[in-house]
């Protein structure tokens, strides 16, 4: 059994026992979280409409956090001695989805 769930505005196909990147969360280390919307949950049937979907729910627990690759950028005018270097990391939060449920 899998479901395509909405996390931080990307689309992603889970099962249970996955562990997921999403978007940093303000939740504390092992705190239950639902993920809405779900956009299909496929067992033995598919179910896709809305009101198939009303019915289905998918839980996770927060398991850590880490931080993604790291970026480094330069903007750079020439003949005026203007340069400026940043660099970034996102920072996500780990999931393990414990449970798919259809009532």
């Amino acid at each position: 059994m899998y479901a395509v769930i909405k996390a931080g505005g990307r689309q992603e196909r889970v099962t249970e026992g996955q562990r997921l990147r999403v978007d940093l969360r303000e939740e504390p280390l092992g705190a239950e979280v639902h993920f809405d919307p779900v956009l299909v949950v496929r067992d033995a049937t598919v179910l896709a409409t809305p009101d198939q979907l009303a019915r289905a729910s998918v839980k996770g627990e927060v398991v850590g956090s880490e931080m993604g690759p790291k970026i480094n950028a330069m903007t750079y005018k020439p003949k005026s001695n203007q340069r400026r270097r940043w660099g970034h990391r996102q920072h996500y939060t780990t999931v393990e989805i414990t449970s798919i449920v259809i009532d």
